[in-house]
């Protein structure tokens, strides 16, 4: 492998559990400023837009530019585009950090004559909310999942995550939902993309086989699982292809980059 010089990370589980940072994320990051590493921050979480994840960052004293930040929000948005260049209605399943995303690409919220139904993690869900989702899903909107994650880290356990909100829309639909979160490579593209990093440089840290992991290598860049996460130690050395490096923690990284991390 090529020298490193460009991160992707995930957020949940490998930055902070919930509210907990899982190193001294302060001095983490000003060790890859001095190491000249880039870092892009890469999640499929979509209940915080990129202004609250800055703020979320400086409180833990760092501080990185918009466009250090990714996340699963822009990559429906990014879809929804595509399909509806002038934006327009969508019903959204999701929390306020999504609902300005797509209002920023052009789509408020609505509940009759949507273009698509788009769903992520909600943590104010109703029963009515998934009714209606599920009527207008049946009634041809579009259905657009902003990622698969079954369940996201957090300090009292695994809490269900956006992939149990579209396991019911999927079931009380019978249409299966458009991702475009990782997996899918959106995110993985528009990273490298900001860093001007070709993949072949780039390592991404990731506590999910299924989302980061998976993501990451179909995109070519090499890949890092940690501990700290949903995927447990058995799983990793399991998964195929083998992942290059696992971390107990995203901070044991730190010494591999400063020697040179070559394979």
């Amino acid at each position: 492998m090529q020298e490193i010089r460009g991160l992707i990370l995930d957020m949940d589980g490998v930055l902070w559990r919930g509210k907990e940072p899982l190193l001294n994320l302060q001095e983490f990051f000003s060790q890859m400023e001095m190491l000249g590493i880039q870092v892009v921050l890469a999640t499929n979480n979509a209940t915080k837009s990129v202004s609250q994840y800055l703020e979320k960052l400086s409180r833990y004293g760092v501080t990185l530019h918009p466009e250090q930040i990714v996340n699963s929000a822009m990559s429906a948005a990014y879809y929804l585009k595509k399909q509806f260049p002038d934006g327009g209605p969508v019903f959204v399943v999701g929390e306020q950090g999504l609902i300005d995303t797509l209002q920023e690409a052009g789509f408020y919220p609505a509940e009759e004559n949507v273009l698509a139904v788009v769903a992520g993690l909600d943590r104010t869900l109703t029963y009515p909310k998934l009714s209606r989702a599920c009527q207008l899903i049946r009634d041809g909107a579009l259905f657009i999942g902003t990622n698969p994650d079954k369940s996201f880290p957090s300090p009292q356990g695994l809490t269900p995550g956006a992939g149990a909100v579209l396991a019911f829309l999927e079931t009380g639909s019978d249409v299966k939902p458009i991702i475009t979160g990782k997996p899918q490579p959106f995110l993985f593209e528009l990273a490298l993309r900001r860093m001007g990093l070709e993949p072949s440089v780039v390592l991404t840290v990731g506590d999910r086989l299924d989302t980061d992991i998976l993501g990451a290598q179909n995109a070519g860049c090499a890949t890092a699982a940690v501990l700290t996460g949903v995927s447990t130690l058995e799983e990793i050395q399991q998964w195929t292809p083998p992942v290059d490096l696992i971390l107990e923690n995203l901070s044991d990284l730190i010494p591999l980059l400063k020697e040179g991390f070559e394979k």
